[in-house]
């Protein structure tokens, strides 16, 4: 990190299914020193009925947003990362409060998968650790899912994401004010089903040591804290707690747990409920607490970018090599993608984000031939689609696998038209670039790189070559032909000089 200059800034938002959190931190030598936190309770996942975010959740949401627009438009960050989790990923909405949401705040918002949430989560709890290499169960209870990870150091080694939230959970178990011993045990045996479905996984990878992470576990933790130094939970622990809520019987009874801050009385009894039932469906005996969490995994992450240590340049090279990629071939197909990227980045407003898009599309292009040659850009479609790529959001997921998708053959129009209208545009010339790019493979090995210009015009592009060059390749010059074809059915024009 030697290369970032301290003070940098960085802000990290997590848009969570059970509060909205802002962090602003300074680098200081390698590590992040919180500058600015807020918090808002806007419970996304209350607001989740039939699927759909309801108009007060999302009100609350933009709210909070407003809110923190003002922060960042004072503190100006050098970098942003805004992610949703669980809430936005069930929505069939989501993508209305994604548009209203980016609007508000003067970024874009990226939702990201379960296992990309726990792989940020426990980058943020790995950082308040020690640097040791014990292996660490680390679980975060969210509003509406819960994450597991067990890693070591800042390598988070087995990810898994569940649908169990002590918001959800508040709405199906525990709706009104009444707390019952049957109410729990419904709630309890719901999350202790889910839970066994990874335990054979988990157990058999093995852990020293369990993290809570969360504000769920820190409530519990601080209810159980009797000498005011503890940050522990217990089996026992829990289950006087719960013995407790019981005989309280109700939300407004919570006001005597004067430890209980009054924004958690509602959704206690879920978090105890899931808390206990994790603890026997994992065998746990007792956890630690750390302050770390998503939201500061996402500020790492970012710093890790500033510093050119991407995690997604991890992930497309380890899918390279699990796919058997032929490294040559896509090197060189990177390399005229980068070429006329740079030709026609000013013309078509293209970006640095863009530039990364077509840089690892290039890259993966062919990686569908491991399953057939026949239609392999479907197959790679099919195998980005449907992996777990850590480091990207599910757009950019998407967006990766329909560039895959789209550079050969016949162009996917229909599939583009379904990409929002603020992002469809530069998708479709990303895609241009990587096809054209493609036709250019086979050409290095023979008389190297061919010197060509490229300009470009809203609805079309053109290419200038050498005298004679063109002859001299006919392969080359007839797929251009036929691509011509290919894009003017599009509406696209490619004009070959």
């Amino acid at each position: 990190m030697d290369n970032i200059d301290n003070d940098t800034l960085l802000a990290a938002i997590d848009l969570g299914s059970n509060s909205f959190h802002l962090l602003i931190a300074k680098i200081d030598n390698g590590e992040i020193r919180p500058v600015v936190t807020r918090g808002d309770k806007v419970q996304l996942a209350a607001g989740l009925k039939n699927g759909l975010l309801d108009h007060e959740a999302v009100s609350r949401g933009l709210h909070c947003l407003a809110q923190f627009r003002q922060v960042l438009d004072t503190l100006q960050p050098d970098s942003i990362q805004v992610v949703g989790t669980n809430a936005l990923r069930a929505a069939k909405n989501a993508s209305t409060f994604v548009k209203q949401g980016s609007k508000v705040l003067g970024h874009s918002i990226q939702t990201i998968s379960g296992r990309e949430e726990a792989r940020l989560i426990y980058l943020g709890v790995a950082h308040t650790l020690a640097d040791d290499h014990q292996a660490r169960l680390v679980i975060d209870i969210g509003g509406g899912s819960t994450e597991f990870i067990i890693g070591q150091r800042f390598e988070s080694k087995l990810l898994e994401s569940l649908h169990i939230g002590c918001v959800s959970y508040r709405e199906q178990f525990f709706p009104g004010e009444k707390i019952s011993t049957k109410r729990f045990e419904k709630a309890y045996r719901k999350a202790y089903m889910e839970t066994l479905n990874i335990r054979e996984h988990f157990q058999a990878k093995g852990w020293d040591e369990v993290i809570g992470s969360s504000g769920t576990f820190n409530a519990i933790a601080n209810l159980l804290d009797v000498d005011g130094e503890s940050e522990l939970i217990t089996r026992d622990g829990l289950g006087q707690l719960k013995t407790e809520l019981c005989t309280i019987g109700s939300i407004d009874g919570l006001k005597k747990l004067e430890r209980l801050k009054p924004h958690r009385r509602a959704t206690l009894p879920a978090g105890v409920a899931i808390c206990s039932a994790i603890f026997d469906a994992m065998e746990i005996k007792q956890m630690r607490i750390s302050s770390g969490a998503l939201r500061e995994g996402l500020a790492y992450d970012l710093m890790g970018r500033l510093a050119h240590e991407d995690v997604r340049e991890r992930t497309v090279a380890a899918m390279m090599s699990r796919y058997e990629v032929e490294p040559v071939r896509s090197e060189r197909v990177e390399q005229f993608a980068k070429q006329m990227f740079l030709q026609t980045r000013n013309d078509w407003s293209l970006t640095k984000s863009d530039r990364e898009l077509l840089k690892w599309a290039a890259r993966l292009h062919e990686i569908g031939l491991s399953i057939s040659h026949s239609q392999f850009h479907k197959h790679g479609q099919y195998l980005i689609e449907n992996s777990d790529l850590a480091g990207f959001s599910l757009s950019e997921q998407s967006a990766l696998a329909l560039l895959v998708r789209g550079h050969r053959r016949k162009f996917p129009t229909a599939l583009f038209e379904q990409i929002p209208d603020d992002h469809q545009k530069n998708l479709q010339r990303l895609c241009v670039l990587l096809r054209l790019a493609v036709l250019f493979k086979y050409v290095i090995p023979i008389e190297g790189k061919p010197e060509f210009k490229m300009s470009a015009k809203p609805d079309g592009c053109t290419l200038l070559f050498q005298q004679g060059w063109l002859e001299n390749h006919p392969l080359t010059h007839a797929e251009l032909n036929e691509e011509q074809q290919y894009l003017a059915n599009t509406n696209f024009t490619l004009s070959i000089v």
